[in-house]
């Protein structure tokens, strides 16, 4: 199997140049290599490498920015998925697209499944949406995967902003009232690598069906739960890195202002990928303290 991996360089497409790389013959391009604000040079890029699986792990994600660089978001987010589906059913390839849950209001008091309807907020989640929309028009071979809370050892997440904040400062005032599901990037990469693997074999044996699933880590917090959290494992795990931080307290989100509106409930149901994949999702705790280890 020939794969392209797009977006070598961000949280997930970083893991992914490692989940993928048993699949078959790899090539990782970076978002520095690719211009997404440019969506047809896309076709050219496609076209040279034939491949037989691509999985676009590039994405505007900045969220507050999007609100005033609405355009910007929806090239990259929106028009450039759209362009690669159109490249993978040229070259009868598969496509694996990730989404969001900034595609939802987060108004329903339950994990949220793939049929329900999405009602995004945000520039940010209306050009998601978009992308979704713009991949199954296609109709090529797709399987789009969406995710929340995503945070890693690279990239800007918020994981890694906690512990910079925490070595600087002795409080910290995080939102108590938005709830969802921290996802491991490393997790979202292997987990990838295990979808890939069985839609090829589907494929080939003309049992396979393009799908929206939704990956995520199993349970749930909130963002103060998951800063706690992210300091306790810190400390447990590496008492030498000598964080300042002595109280993190719980604040609402109208304490805490921002551009684009977030979700109260991120909360998603996987168990559409459990069964129809068997991809058991870790605990998001469990998950967290890996993905901390020395």
């Amino acid at each position: 199997m020939k794969i392209l991996v797009l977006g070598g360089q961000g949280q997930v497409g970083w893991e992914l140049a490692r989940s993928m790389l048993p699949l078959g013959e790899l090539v990782v391009l970076t978002r520095a290599e690719l211009d997404f604000t440019q969506p047809e040079r896309l076709r050219t890029v496609v076209r040279s490498h034939q491949p037989d699986l691509i999985v676009n792990a590039v994405a505007y994600t900045a969220v507050d920015k999007a609100e005033s660089d609405e355009a910007q978001a929806f090239a990259v987010n929106a028009i450039a998925p759209g362009v690669l589906a159109e490249e993978a059913k040229r070259a009868g390839a598969l496509l694996i697209h990730y989404s969001t849950d900034y595609v939802f209001d987060g108004a329903l008091d339950r994990p949220y499944v793939e049929t329900d309807t999405p009602n995004p907020q945000s520039a940010y989640g209306r050009s998601k949406l978009a992308g979704e929309q713009a991949i199954i028009a296609t109709g090529a071979d797709h399987l789009i995967l969406r995710t929340c809370w995503v945070y890693g050892t690279r990239g800007h997440n918020f994981m890694r902003t906690i512990l910079r904040l925490a070595a600087d400062r002795e409080s910290l005032r995080i939102v108590a009232d938005q709830f969802g599901t921290p996802t491991w990037s490393r997790w979202i990469a292997d987990a990838t690598a295990h979808l890939a693997r069985a839609a090829y074999e589907r494929r080939l044996a003309a049992e396979f069906e393009s799908a929206i699933y939704h990956l995520s880590c199993a349970g749930s917090t909130s963002w103060h739960g998951f800063a706690s959290a992210i300091v306790e494992e810190s400390r447990t795990q590496h008492p030498g890195r000598g964080l300042l931080v002595r109280e993190i307290l719980p604040i609402v989100t109208a304490d805490y202002p921002l551009p684009a509106a977030r979700p109260a409930n991120s909360r998603l149901d996987c168990s559409k990928l459990l069964i129809n994949y068997q991809i058991v999702s870790p605990q998001w705790r469990d998950a967290l303290c890996l993905s901390l280890a020395p």
